[in-house]
């Protein structure tokens, strides 16, 4: 059943893309969906069709038909996760490589997002509390990933994402020895349509990603990464780019090995009740 909602824009939201304000004000809805009803032009900002990344003001007025029946990535399962942080406002998890963040047109079941819904909601066995992602980790990539427990927590930490308020930081194992102690790698990233793949293109948008050298081994490097900026497949691109792309990652270049050695081992963000910072941490499997 398709319902008209009507949201107006705070002050929190500033400079928001329309995409992620709708995200983040209806988090049991997935992307994609989103993503088609403003397409199909069932969303206006002030009275106009306006593309998902339109950046919203304060006080602009949405109008946008949702089916807020429809179901995604909602149903629970009892997956076992490895909890570092919770509150009654978000729970930090760390999640393993190979596993799914949310579900996907080929893969409906195990992944993360099932797995928070049935711990989120397991004393009862019904659905009360919906999560809402506030970033997103390759399937396979492990680490530190943070969920939203409710919608005014999902907006203050997608906002502090967008104002560059989050820190992150990666650990990778890389294939070949870089000889600089640190450094950064810049390069536009942007998707071959015809390939399905993210890749460095002239006509991408610019990203940077700064390094550091923790450990030279053999024939590998173990470094530290900070994403800039945060495109699609930022860090995976960056490092192949650069000569030495991740161990695991076949796709572009990488050695072969068990898994893709990419890790998010840091996050460091302000609590959305009390201000307070939080800093997290998580050390990969392959180091």
């Amino acid at each position: 059943m398709v319902s008209r909602v009507e949201i107006t824009v705070d002050e929190s939201e500033r400079k928001m893309r329309l995409e992620d304000v709708l995200c983040s004000r209806f988090p049991a809805l997935s992307k994609m969906y989103l993503r088609e009803v403003v397409k199909n032009g069932d969303c206006e900002v002030n009275g106009r069709h306006e593309n998902r990344g339109k950046r919203l003001l304060p006080r602009d007025f949405v109008e946008v038909k949702v089916d807020l029946t429809r179901e995604n990535s909602m149903l629970p399962q009892d997956i076992p996760l490895e909890i570092v942080y919770e509150d009654a406002d978000l729970l930090v998890v760390n999640k393993p490589s190979g596993m799914l963040v949310h579900p996907s047109h080929c893969e409906k079941n195990g992944t993360l997002l099932n797995a928070v819904v049935h711990h989120m909601n397991h004393s009862d066995g019904k659905t009360h509390q919906r999560p809402g992602l506030v970033h997103r980790l390759d399937k396979d990539t492990s680490g530190l990933i943070m969920i939203a427990r409710n919608s005014r927590a999902h907006r203050i930490l997608c906002l502090q994402f967008h104002n560059k308020k989050v820190e992150k930081r990666y650990v990778a194992l890389v294939d070949g020895i870089v000889v600089k102690d640190q450094g950064s790698i810049e390069g536009k990233i942007g998707r071959n349509a015809d390939a399905k793949l993210w890749e460095l293109r002239e006509d991408g948008k610019l990203a940077e990603t700064r390094y550091q050298v923790i450990e030279r081994r053999e024939n590998t490097t173990l470094m530290e990464l900070e994403p800039v900026t945060g495109r699609t497949n930022q860090l995976r691109i960056h490092c192949a780019a650069f000569g030495h792309p991740i161990v695991g990652d076949t796709m572009r270049g990488g050695s072969g090995f068990r898994r893709m050695c990419l890790h998010s081992a840091r996050l460091g963000f302000r609590l959305p009740s009390t201000g307070l910072q939080l800093g997290l941490t998580s050390s990969p499997d392959f180091i």
